[in-house]
């Protein structure tokens, strides 16, 4: 039933696309195609493990009147290589869907060579009247501040490292939006996932003095009272950004502690156009983590408290670009807490056209789970096209 429904839904969303010949107003459709090779080793003379993403993502909208729009986005993915080969129920872990509405993602097929997965992160009605605007359905809600880690983005948690999701996962909420003035926001969500956990939060933004600052609180996961807070705003011609949140458990709340997260970061762009971002975070819940390797980083199931995986982390990255098509970047992650372990991404990004992009990366974790040194690395090739 879910692939029947999967195929429905696609099939609806290409007939309302097909309208967008003689109705270009009222639809749009945009997406691209990504074909991402990577391979993954410990050392450079060990086995290289090689794994295939083809990528196709379709952004749909409809603006079926000037105060209602429908929008559905979808991902479609054909996987394969070593991963699928090799690990086993690794065509499960695709099809993983941690939403209320996890109908949403299914395996069209799959064997032990490749996987053809399909999911809906977008699927959701917006109604906007006059200064208030109410979403439901499946959506993003990005309540983050910071550059890396985002402490107060409780919704939609996700990896640095997960470089080639550009759009995050979505929640399936609903919302509502209240806009007092230009420059202030008051804001409700409550989300549920596929547990029947509930995720329900109010937050406040306004600006004072050149900074954007929003309060929020609520509850995360049916399990944790949060309280949180975050900034942006620039110290002269520095950018200047941060956010914490308090996390305490419900039950034995008397008898309880609770965890903290903070994050300060730090930018500014040269008059050459090189860019410097700088980052620190603090995660109180680090010791609960219990990681056996580097490995996990891309089991352990995505949360707020799980954005970071050593107590304090350091970040800093430098892009630069050295030709109008060609730009360079290099991101650096220091770990105390893993025997001084580090992250190094180096990222070459080249426009081969007005819609076309090949992209060169790396990774490389290095440090200490318990008494062992452990390394991961990884290179990676992409090519997109956009349309």
């Amino acid at each position: 039933m879910k692939r029947i429904f999967a195929i429905l839904l696609l099939q609806i969303v290409s007939l309302l696309s097909i309208a967008q010949v003689g109705n270009d107003q009222n639809i749009s459709l945009n997406g691209y195609v990504k074909y991402l090779n990577h391979v993954t080793f410990n050392k450079f003379e060990s086995p290289w493990i090689i794994e295939n993403n083809i990528h196709n993502r379709l952004n749909f909208s409809w603006y079926v009147n000037q105060n209602l729009t429908f929008t559905a986005q979808m991902r479609n993915r054909i996987v394969y290589g070593d991963y699928v080969k090799t690990i086993p129920d690794y065509a499960d872990m695709i099809a993983a869907d941690n939403g209320y509405l996890n109908f949403l993602t299914n395996n069209l097929y799959s064997n032990n060579s490749v996987v053809i997965n399909t999911s809906f992160d977008r699927l959701f009605f917006e109604y906007n009247i006059e200064n208030i605007t109410a979403t439901i359905g499946r959506q993003r809600i990005n309540w983050g501040q910071s550059f890396v880690w985002n402490p107060n983005d409780i919704f939609n948690a996700y990896s640095f490292f997960d470089f080639d999701y550009e759009e995050r996962p979505g929640s399936d909420a609903i919302r509502l939006q209240y806009y007092p003035t230009y420059t202030s926001t008051a804001e409700a969500a409550v989300k549920i996932d596929k547990d029947n956990q509930l995720t329900a939060a109010a937050m406040y933004r306004f600006n004072a003095k050149g900074y954007d600052i929003q309060l929020l609180s609520g509850v995360l996961d049916s399990t944790d009272f949060v309280l949180g807070g975050g900034w942006t705003g620039s110290i002269r011609n520095v950018g200047f950004t941060g956010e914490l949140s308090y996390f305490h458990p419900q039950q034995n709340f008397p008898d309880s502690l609770g965890v903290m997260l903070t994050t300060v970061g730090f930018s500014y762009i040269f008059s050459n156009s090189l860019a410097i971002n700088v980052e620190a975070i603090y995660n109180g819940y680090f010791s609960k983590l219990k990681l056996a390797g580097f490995t996990d980083l891309f089991f352990v199931p995505m949360s707020v408290k799980t954005i970071s995986f050593s107590e304090f982390t350091w970040f800093a990255q430098a892009s630069y670009p050295i030709h109008p098509l060609l730009n360079a970047s290099v991101a650096v992650m220091y770990f105390p807490s893993l025997g001084n372990g580090y992250f190094v991404m180096p990222t070459f990004t080249y426009s081969a056209g007005q819609n076309t992009e090949v992209s060169i990366l790396g990774q490389r974790f290095a440090g200490e789970f318990g008494s062992e040194a452990e390394s991961l690395n990884m290179l990676f090739l992409r090519f997109r096209l956009s349309f």
